[in-house]
């Protein structure tokens, strides 16, 4: 099992699990695929796009699951990122963590599974 991970609201989530499909952020929707972040760059992630922002999941996905619509291309720092060509099947996600945001805009991030 290969873990990949999306920052999102929680009323996004929330959404999403009332839907039962998650089709993505509004940025996601503009760039045509759902961003997604291994273990090792989900803390610059939430660093670079989600500082100082409360009320936040961190959606633990199973890319196996997901197949071949997981590609993995070059993007900050020339690194591989997960970006998922289609909408979520819930069916993938293995876990729903609250992302906590400290005083000092930083988020506490849980020990991930790669």
């Amino acid at each position: 099992m290969r873990m990949i991970y999306k920052i999102c609201p929680a009323s996004a989530w929330r959404e999403a699990e009332r839907q039962g499909v998650f089709r993505g952020s509004p940025v996601d929707i503009s760039d045509g695929y759902i961003h997604f972040s291994t273990a090792s760059q989900v803390a610059e992630t939430a660093r670079k796009h989600f500082f100082g922002q409360t009320g936040l999941f961190l959606i633990a996905v199973d890319a196996d699951v997901l197949g071949d619509s997981v590609r993995w291309e070059r993007s900050r720092n020339d690194e591989l990122f997960p970006h998922l060509y289609g909408e979520l099947d819930l069916g993938a996600v293995t876990g729903v963590l609250s992302l906590h945001a400290r005083s000092d805009g930083y988020h506490d991030i849980p020990e991930l599974k790669p």
